[in-house]
């Protein structure tokens, strides 16, 4: 019988047990940090410095949280932050700083403490739309981003002038971290089951019943708003019809150059990087300017990097440096009355690949202010290092206002083997790999379309040499009648097809006629593409254009 009541009273002792509430307190581990910073309610790894007006947040947490475009630059000790209205740069220990090439004299100073720069806060707020909450007995700050929610909540015990406690996990059993007093506030970041994991104002965070907060109000971080550009203001309900115009050694002379019904833009090679240290070379025509202008052509200059690696890599090392490239053509766009300018860079280290997207973040505020369409060719995607994998696509999307997809050298100038230059699947798969894998938005994108095809020439036997000339339309068509031929279409490629006998040696030409073109087009509208753009004008038939026309339709 003593055993029975002995098991009996152990057993209500472990069951009281069980439902009484843990009553033990233990203090945040904030893992020695004086000042955490918590964003959702979770620590981060880096803690911010100062206090009030003079808090300063590392840059680590701010990349990871808000913003991971804001550039620091070791050679200069410099932080850059940019925005689509603006571009700012402040240097470390320095208060004087950049505003759109403006000075600007901020309160305080960024520092780097250990190899890690720490931002003053005002300009984050003012540029990034943060706001922060400091709480000066703890250190602790919240961190909000522009765009967040917050869903407030008080403390509401059972008796007004009880507690709730606020726990380490979603369990009667686990430790207390806070007591909370009626009213006092509560950020709730998340639900689970019948608990909500919260954040008091001192930066303590744990788990309080549902039953015991009463929710408020929800506060919403401001979404960071921005001037529209011209493209989106003038463009959006438009298809750009662009037409490269290749410029070597001069202008083309105006008066030879025919109607090209459906062109709303040309865009002429003019500018060229030339130096390591920025210096732009130029060889813009007025007269070619007033010529488009006259015919209700938009004048998109093109830039290049010269396709030279190393040259790439000087420029664009340096705040410095890509600012004088960008002044000096913002000061080309106002002397020769540009409407855009198109980045065409290419044969570039993949190592320079962040550098790419800076330059083009830093740019295109200055091209938005002064109302230019700002755009950048890219190559189909590959493994090729210095011609496509250098390329971040996705990034770059979100910096400009079209990007020029040069759909063609499927197979180039010495490929092993004959083919099309851009077979109608591949140049499909090379868009939807843009808008799918890297996200830019098909109205961003403009297919290039090519105007010029290869002929083919194998030589030998059953693993013949293989050797190929670039030609315009005008001399493809010529050949097709010189060797009296008659185009069979290629189903795969999706293309007219001619080949014959020359001696020994078999020439192959995958032709772009009509057919082709039209292909184009159809494929650019079935995608909801921003339009097309061709390569070159020099090599395109008259009919040419009353096909490719059809893309506004």
């Amino acid at each position: 019988m003593n055993i029975v009541v002995i098991i009996l009273a152990v057993l209500i002792g472990w069951t009281v047990s069980e439902r009484l509430p843990n009553r033990t307190h233990i203090t945040p581990d904030w893992k020695g940090m004086e000042k955490p910073i918590f964003v959702q309610g979770e620590m981060m790894s880096h803690a911010a410095l100062g206090e009030g007006e003079a808090l300063k947040l590392p840059l680590p947490a701010v990349q990871e949280a808000v913003d991971p475009h804001i550039w620091y630059e070791e050679e200069t000790a410099s932080v850059i932050i940019t925005t689509p209205d603006h571009v700012m740069r402040m240097g470390a220990e320095r208060e004087d700083a950049e505003l759109d090439g403006k000075a600007l004299t901020l309160k305080h100073a960024p520092e780097v403490i250990e190899g890690t720069p720490y931002i003053p806060v005002e300009p984050l707020q003012q540029y990034l739309g943060i706001a922060v909450h400091e709480d000066r007995s703890t250190g602790a700050v919240i961190l909000m981003r522009a765009g967040d929610s917050i869903q407030l909540a008080e403390a509401a015990p059972a008796k007004r002038d009880g507690t709730i406690a606020v726990r380490e996990s979603g369990s009667h059993k686990a430790p207390i971290v806070l007591d909370m007093k009626a009213g006092e506030r509560l950020r709730v970041w998340r639900e689970e089951g019948e608990w909500f994991y919260v954040q008091a104002d001192n930066g303590y965070t744990g788990y309080v019943k549902q039953d015991q907060v009463e929710l408020g109000g929800v506060k919403d971080i401001p979404i960071q708003t921005f001037t529209p550009s011209r493209a989106e203001l003038e463009w959006k309900d438009k298809q750009v019809n662009l037409v490269w115009e290749a410029v070597y050694s001069r202008n083309p002379n105006t008066a030879d150059i025919g109607p090209m019904p459906g062109v709303n833009v040309v865009s002429p090679t003019w500018f060229s990087i030339t130096s390591g240290t920025g210096e732009v070379r130029s060889k813009a025509a007025p007269a070619y300017v007033a010529w488009a202008h006259q015919r209700g052509y938009e004048v998109w200059g093109l830039l290049d990097n010269s396709f030279d690696p190393d040259l790439t890599t000087e420029a664009l090392s340096s705040y410095n440096r890509r600012s004088h490239i960008i002044q000096q053509m913002i000061a080309y766009a106002k002397q020769y009355r540009l409407d855009g300018i198109n980045i065409d860079f290419e044969n570039v280290y993949t190592a320079d690949k962040d550098h790419v997207v800076q330059f083009v973040r830093e740019f295109r505020p200055y091209a938005k202010a002064n109302g230019l369409i700002l755009s950048i060719d890219v190559t189909p995607k590959s493994n090729s290092e210095m011609w496509s994998v250098f390329l971040d696509r996705s990034r770059l999307g979100e910096a400009v206002d079209y990007m020029m997809v040069m759909a063609y050298d499927e197979h180039w100038a010495s490929s092993p083997r004959a083919g099309s230059v851009a077979s109608l699947p591949w140049t499909e798969v090379s868009v939807r790999r843009i808008i799918e894998e890297d996200g830019v938005p098909p109205s961003k994108l403009v297919l290039g379309i090519p105007l010029y095809t290869r002929v083919w020439t194998e030589t030998g036997g059953d693993e013949p040499k293989v050797s190929s000339s670039a030609v315009g339309m005008r001399r493809a068509q010529e050949i097709v009648k010189e060797q009296k031929l008659e185009g069979v279409l290629d189903e795969r490629a999706g293309q007219n097809y001619v080949e014959y006998k020359d001696g020994d040696d078999t020439v192959r030409i995958w032709l772009e006629d009509e057919l082709s073109l039209q292909s184009r087009v159809d494929l650019a509208q079935r995608l909801e593409l921003g339009g097309i753009a061709t390569w070159n004008r020099s090599f395109a038939l008259p009919e040419a254009w009353d096909v490719l026309k059809s893309v506004h339709e």
